[in-house]
């Protein structure tokens, strides 16, 4: 058998960024300068002396073969429309298979431009104005937006805040996925910003609840693969046949792998009507096109990434120990929620007497960090602050002592 050049060259190349990225021992303490980057986190103040701690990107280099990806494409130097390869499929099924033990089919998925506007397509698919779509707050804000720019109201089901963590309130959430104007319920799974890695127990509660009342499960796994050490992730999909035709789920590298600017993302839809809808709606939102540096950035981050991932996941949660050591000795009355997944670290600030706006505000007029304040993800966050964590220990030791400097200067 005659093998080619071509193929020998691609071998040759696959194996060596295989052995770079396996034997590749990353650095997270590297400060990399963003500002003046036209970086949306690093430069949406004007003000100098400003420390972005508030949305949800990380200021780490990402993996290498993503970036030897980025640039082998940047290099051809045409970048004209994308046609999206199978290679790209065969990626996202292989990963799901291989980390998370879901087995789904290529023809299940339709690629978009980021997960916001997979929710906002899904949502027009399957309501209708008037309806409600029920969430659990405190949630990520933009599940409002979505909801409501599709002329649907929000139904919340609040969680229950004890003992440092969130739990579901099984009986209100009944309650409210039994209302017939019900028609979705948007799931966050890992949950932004409560730090919940629901367990399996909690979502089947969850899934057979919806099935009696005919409610889709609409689930939003962005933050799927940054699990702490001591907690899995589990597909919603996943857990039985009938969860998997009612419902579905939006996925991306992009919070995981630190490439959100590359806007790509995945919807997993098994019912074929209800694909064919959704997909019509990405039509005529007009977010059925993808970039070619995204395509290729998805494809290395599946395929090649994942020993990146490893040493950042244990870095992000070296960083949440860290900051947990300094608030018990520095800051015992801001209790930090047990951190089971993403980033993002939820700050109960109750103790200082102010209210989340007024609080963050204070802090990024007088300290310069920027933090979010907790009502942005509905009234149940009054009284917190979300940190993201997902930066050098330097930048978070920087954040922390600006925070403490400020609660002493209050309490005098």
């Amino acid at each position: 058998m005659k093998i080619s050049n071509n193929l020998l060259t691609a071998v040759f190349l696959l194996e060596n960024n295989l052995k770079t990225s396996c034997n590749m021992k990353y650095n997270f303490d590297e400060i990399i300068e963003r500002r003046g980057t036209c970086s949306y986190k690093w430069d949406s103040a004007p003000e100098s002396g400003i420390l972005p701690m508030w949305v949800a990107d990380m200021d780490f280099r990402t993996a290498q073969p993503i970036v030897d990806a980025v640039k082998r494409r940047a290099s051809l130097g045409v970048y004209g429309y994308t046609r999206v390869p199978d290679i790209y499929y065969s990626a996202v099924v292989n990963w799901f298979a291989s980390r998370h033990q879901w087995t789904m089919d290529k023809e299940w998925i339709i690629y978009t431009s980021g997960v916001v506007p997979a929710l906002s397509a899904v949502i027009k698919a399957l309501t209708a104005p008037g309806d409600k779509v029920l969430v659990q707050t405190p949630v990520y804000n933009c599940f409002f937006s979505s909801i409501r720019n599709n002329g649907c109201e929000v139904l919340s089901s609040p969680l229950k805040y004890e003992n440092s963590t969130y739990h579901i309130d099984f009986e209100d959430f009944e309650r409210k996925a039994s209302d017939p104007s019900v028609k979705i319920f948007l799931l966050c799974n890992p949950h932004n910003p409560a730090g919940r890695v629901w367990t399996r127990a909690e979502l089947t509660r969850m899934g057979e609840i919806c099935l009696r009342h005919g409610v889709t499960v609409v689930s939003d796994e962005i933050h799927c693969e940054l699990v702490m050490p001591g907690h899995s992730y589990t597909p919603f999909a996943s857990l039985s046949d009938e969860f998997l035709k009612h419902s579905v789920t939006c996925t991306s590298p992009s919070k995981s792998f630190n490439m959100a600017g590359l806007q790509i993302a995945n919807i997993t839809v098994f019912d074929k009507n209800m694909r064919q809808r959704i997909d019509k709606a990405i039509n005529i939102n007009e977010v059925c096109d993808v970039n070619p540096f995204g395509v290729d950035a998805l494809i290395a981050a599946y395929n090649e990434g994942e020993e990146w991932l490893s040493q950042l996941i244990s870095y992000l949660y070296d960083n949440y120990l860290y900051m947990a050591e300094y608030c018990a000795e520095n800051l015992p009355d801001y209790l930090l929620t047990i951190l089971e997944g993403t980033y993002l670290v939820w700050m109960d600030c109750r103790a200082s007497g102010l209210k989340s706006e007024q609080l963050a505000e204070k802090l990024k007029e007088e300290t310069g960090l920027w933090l979010n304040a907790g009502t942005m993800y509905g009234a149940e966050g009054e009284g917190f602050i979300r940190w993201n964590i997902a930066c050098p220990r330097s930048v978070l030791a920087d954040g922390l002592s600006r925070f403490c400097k400020f609660v002493k200067k209050i309490k005098q």
